[in-house]
């Protein structure tokens, strides 16, 4: 596996490897990989020529300062596991390589970023849109992949890239999880040993609350969820939402749409989680 740090090198690698005909799929990372970042890394060596996963710690798409200081970064071990899994390129640049100068783009993202987590975390949505369509014109994709774990985020993508005229596939890959059930991430390490034995309760409250819902109101089953999660040590619920998986807007009743997800952010004492569950899919 090469690993680049600059632009041009990366492109002129992808270059090449487009004028011999050769498929490229995208994998945007911010490193500190896991289970659930190699699983987008092994759908896209099934399914491109050449795979590029990019790991860049993305400074404009953080509100909180103390959350960048405090990301994990774990280049050396990143690179091992890519290799492990057949990625052919790691792209690793700098943040003044990124942005020589200060990037003022201001997004249209429309309804879908101004929920949840557009909601609660004002500018994060813009910082996303900046460094991701930075990615997509540095690598021309065929293919690009994300975690459906940020279900929100992928939305935002889309609608990113309409805006912006990409007409390559955006691919939504499944959440992985823990054997308990906790939905994987990077923020993951940050937990303490006890706050650990709790965070599965996230997602155990998620899918019981689909048992709940067969009999009980959508104002009834977010209720539900709130408070059992609240009750938990070191838990405290930022948000629950049960959204049309569409439009991300609230639905106030399940007919309201023949695709219903809830999203989920608690914060699990300092450590922000986020999960989500579909209570309805549409039938293929």
């Amino acid at each position: 596996m090469k690993v680049f740090t600059t632009i041009a090198e990366l492109r002129q690698q992808l270059d090449s490897d487009r004028n011999a005909g050769k498929t490229i799929g995208l994998v945007p990372t911010m490193g500190a990989l896991h289970n659930g970042h190699l699983q987008l890394v092994k759908t896209s060596v099934a399914n491109n020529d050449v795979t590029v996963v990019s790991i860049f710690v993305n400074p404009t798409q953080f509100n909180d300062k103390n959350d960048l200081r405090l990301y994990p970064r774990t280049l050396d071990k990143d690179c091992e596991l890519l290799e492990s899994v057949g990625c052919d390129y790691a792209f690793a640049p700098s943040v003044e390589e990124i942005y020589p100068t200060e990037d003022t783009r201001v997004f249209d993202l429309g309804p879908v970023a101004e929920v949840m987590e557009g909601k609660y975390r004002p500018g994060h949505f813009n910082g996303v849109a900046q460094i991701v369509s930075k990615l997509f014109d540095i690598a021309s994709p065929d293919n690009a992949y994300f975690g459906e774990k940020d279900f929100q985020q992928i939305a935002v993508i889309r609608a990113m890239a309409a805006q912006l005229g990409y007409t390559f596939n955006i691919v939504a890959v499944p959440i992985v999880r823990e054997a308990d059930g906790l939905a994987l991430s990077s923020r993951n390490t940050r937990l303490t040993e006890s706050q650990r034995r709790n965070a599965p309760k996230i997602a155990e409250t998620l899918f019981k609350s689909r048992t709940f819902a067969a009999n009980h109101s959508v104002k009834e089953t977010i209720d539900n969820v709130v408070a059992t999660l609240n009750a938990v040590p070191e838990m405290r619920v930022e948000y629950y939402e049960i959204i049309d998986g569409n439009t991300l807007q609230p639905i106030a009743d399940w007919n309201d749409s023949d695709y219903i997800v809830g999203c989920i952010t608690v914060y699990n004492g300092e450590v922000r989680l986020i999960d989500n569950i579909a209570y309805r899919r549409p039938q293929p």
